[in-house]
Protein backbone atom coordinates (compact mmCIF):
# COMPACT_ATOMS: atom_id res chain seq x y z
CA UNK A 1 0.00 0.00 0.00
CA UNK A 2 1.22 3.38 -0.88
CA UNK A 3 0.38 6.97 -0.15
CA UNK A 4 -1.97 8.57 -2.47
CA UNK A 5 -2.05 11.71 -3.84
CA UNK A 6 -4.43 13.25 -1.02
CA UNK A 7 -1.00 12.55 1.32
CA UNK A 8 1.08 14.61 -0.83
CA UNK A 9 -1.24 17.30 -1.44
CA UNK A 10 -1.38 18.52 2.48
CA UNK A 11 0.93 21.08 3.96
CA UNK A 12 4.98 19.95 3.84
CA UNK A 13 4.62 20.13 7.50
CA UNK A 14 2.04 17.54 7.66
CA UNK A 15 3.65 15.20 5.45
CA UNK A 16 7.19 15.42 6.71
CA UNK A 17 6.81 13.74 9.77
CA UNK A 18 5.05 11.08 8.16
CA UNK A 19 7.90 10.29 5.89
CA UNK A 20 10.01 9.51 8.63
CA UNK A 21 10.34 5.41 9.07
CA UNK A 22 7.78 5.34 5.83
CA UNK A 23 9.11 3.23 3.26
CA UNK A 24 11.10 4.21 -0.13
CA UNK A 25 10.37 1.40 -2.42
CA UNK A 26 12.53 1.30 -6.24
CA UNK A 27 11.73 -1.87 -8.75
CA UNK A 28 14.72 -1.79 -10.82
CA UNK A 29 14.65 -2.92 -14.60
CA UNK A 30 16.06 -6.34 -13.78
CA UNK A 31 12.97 -6.66 -11.70
CA UNK A 32 14.14 -6.90 -8.65
CA UNK A 33 12.94 -4.42 -5.27
CA UNK A 34 14.80 -2.57 -2.59
CA UNK A 35 12.77 -1.40 -0.09
CA UNK A 36 14.23 1.31 2.15
CA UNK A 37 13.21 2.78 5.90
CA UNK A 38 13.34 6.93 5.25
CA UNK A 39 15.36 7.93 8.02
CA UNK A 40 16.97 11.33 7.16
CA UNK A 41 14.81 14.89 5.23
CA UNK A 42 14.76 18.38 5.38
CA UNK A 43 11.69 20.52 3.81
CA UNK A 44 12.05 23.21 1.55
CA UNK A 45 8.98 25.50 1.56
CA UNK A 46 7.83 27.48 -0.72
CA UNK A 47 8.96 31.12 -2.59
CA UNK A 48 9.73 32.62 0.79
CA UNK A 49 12.18 30.41 1.72
CA UNK A 50 15.46 31.32 0.71
CA UNK A 51 16.87 27.75 0.89
CA UNK A 52 14.14 26.77 -1.70
CA UNK A 53 14.51 26.17 -4.92
CA UNK A 54 11.06 28.26 -5.34
CA UNK A 55 12.54 30.83 -4.15
CA UNK A 56 13.82 32.98 -7.07
CA UNK A 57 10.43 31.92 -8.98
CA UNK A 58 9.38 29.51 -11.42
CA UNK A 59 12.22 27.56 -13.66
CA UNK A 60 12.90 24.75 -15.91
CA UNK A 61 14.37 23.18 -13.45
CA UNK A 62 12.36 23.86 -10.49
CA UNK A 63 8.87 23.83 -12.27
CA UNK A 64 7.54 20.44 -11.35
CA UNK A 65 7.66 22.07 -7.35
CA UNK A 66 4.70 24.25 -8.54
CA UNK A 67 2.89 21.25 -9.74
CA UNK A 68 0.25 19.28 -7.44
CA UNK A 69 2.08 16.61 -4.26
CA UNK A 70 3.24 13.27 -5.01
CA UNK A 71 5.79 14.09 -7.54
CA UNK A 72 9.42 13.31 -7.63
CA UNK A 73 11.48 16.76 -8.32
CA UNK A 74 15.57 15.87 -9.02
CA UNK A 75 17.84 17.77 -9.97
CA UNK A 76 21.92 17.63 -10.62
CA UNK A 77 24.61 19.32 -8.41
CA UNK A 78 28.00 20.02 -8.81
CA UNK A 79 27.77 18.58 -12.45
CA UNK A 80 28.16 14.62 -10.76
CA UNK A 81 24.91 13.76 -7.58
CA UNK A 82 21.57 13.65 -8.28
CA UNK A 83 19.51 14.39 -5.27
CA UNK A 84 15.72 13.11 -4.70
CA UNK A 85 12.88 14.95 -3.31
CA UNK A 86 9.42 14.53 -3.24
CA UNK A 87 6.92 17.48 -4.26
CA UNK A 88 4.02 18.10 -1.42
CA UNK A 89 1.07 21.01 -1.17
CA UNK A 90 -1.46 22.06 -3.84
CA UNK A 91 -0.25 23.53 -7.61
CA UNK A 92 1.41 26.73 -7.55
CA UNK A 93 2.49 26.29 -3.67
CA UNK A 94 6.00 24.89 -4.36
CA UNK A 95 7.18 22.90 -1.51
CA UNK A 96 9.69 20.02 -1.88
CA UNK A 97 11.08 17.54 0.78
CA UNK A 98 14.39 16.30 -0.04
CA UNK A 99 15.57 12.40 0.94
CA UNK A 100 18.47 12.75 2.77
CA UNK A 101 18.97 9.44 3.67
CA UNK A 102 17.59 5.49 4.49
CA UNK A 103 18.21 3.31 6.50
CA UNK A 104 20.78 1.84 4.60
CA UNK A 105 22.29 4.55 3.03
CA UNK A 106 23.27 8.38 4.29
CA UNK A 107 23.63 11.36 2.23
CA UNK A 108 21.71 12.51 -0.87
CA UNK A 109 24.26 11.85 -3.50
CA UNK A 110 24.71 8.22 -2.24
CA UNK A 111 21.10 7.54 -1.75
CA UNK A 112 20.38 8.33 -5.29
CA UNK A 113 23.22 6.56 -6.57
CA UNK A 114 21.91 3.53 -4.86
CA UNK A 115 19.31 4.15 -6.03
CA UNK A 116 19.88 4.48 -9.70
CA UNK A 117 17.45 7.76 -9.89
CA UNK A 118 18.50 10.38 -12.19
CA UNK A 119 17.10 13.25 -14.29
CA UNK A 120 14.40 9.88 -16.22
CA UNK A 121 12.51 10.33 -12.75
CA UNK A 122 11.92 14.12 -12.78
CA UNK A 123 7.88 14.73 -12.43
CA UNK A 124 7.67 11.04 -11.61
CA UNK A 125 4.13 9.97 -10.19
CA UNK A 126 4.91 8.36 -6.42
CA UNK A 127 1.18 7.42 -6.58
CA UNK A 128 1.15 5.34 -9.68
CA UNK A 129 4.91 4.98 -10.68
CA UNK A 130 5.80 1.53 -11.69
CA UNK A 131 9.48 2.07 -10.40
CA UNK A 132 9.32 4.40 -7.75
CA UNK A 133 6.93 4.78 -4.76
CA UNK A 134 6.36 5.74 -0.63
CA UNK A 135 4.64 3.47 1.99
CA UNK A 136 3.47 3.87 5.19
CA UNK A 137 4.93 2.25 8.03
CA UNK A 138 5.29 1.94 11.70
CA UNK A 139 5.81 4.81 13.36
CA UNK A 140 9.59 5.81 14.70
CA UNK A 141 10.33 9.01 16.64
CA UNK A 142 12.72 11.84 15.19
CA UNK A 143 15.10 14.25 16.06
CA UNK A 144 14.80 18.08 14.25
CA UNK A 145 17.87 20.19 13.76
CA UNK A 146 18.51 22.64 10.72
CA UNK A 147 18.96 21.74 7.56
CA UNK A 148 22.18 21.42 6.35
CA UNK A 149 24.35 23.59 4.01
CA UNK A 150 22.02 26.00 3.75
CA UNK A 151 24.02 29.36 4.68
CA UNK A 152 23.56 30.93 1.12
CA UNK A 153 19.92 31.67 2.78
CA UNK A 154 20.74 33.49 5.79
CA UNK A 155 20.63 33.03 9.22
CA UNK A 156 16.96 32.92 9.69
CA UNK A 157 16.46 30.28 7.08
CA UNK A 158 19.35 28.45 7.87
CA UNK A 159 18.35 27.90 11.62
CA UNK A 160 14.82 26.70 10.50
CA UNK A 161 14.41 23.12 12.39
CA UNK A 162 13.52 21.66 9.02
CA UNK A 163 15.35 18.65 9.45
CA UNK A 164 14.00 15.50 10.48
CA UNK A 165 16.23 12.02 11.10
CA UNK A 166 16.12 9.31 13.18
CA UNK A 167 19.64 9.02 15.51
CA UNK A 168 21.32 11.10 17.68
CA UNK A 169 22.87 14.02 17.64
CA UNK A 170 22.19 17.59 19.94
CA UNK A 171 18.57 17.99 18.64
CA UNK A 172 15.03 17.67 19.71
CA UNK A 173 13.58 14.54 19.64
CA UNK A 174 10.08 14.15 19.35
CA UNK A 175 7.44 11.06 18.76
CA UNK A 176 5.55 10.98 15.64
CA UNK A 177 1.80 11.87 15.62
CA UNK A 178 -0.39 9.24 17.01
CA UNK A 179 2.34 6.98 18.67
Amino acid sequence: MRFDSSFYQQDILDVAPELVGAVLVRKFDDGSIGRHTIVDIEIYRGVEDLACHASKGKTIRNSVMFEQGGLVYVYFIYGIHWMLNVVTGNRNDPQAILIRGVHDCEGPARLAKKLAINGAFYGEDLTSSQRLWIEPSSHMNYQVAPRIGVYYAGGYWQNMPWRYFVGSGAALTLPRKNS
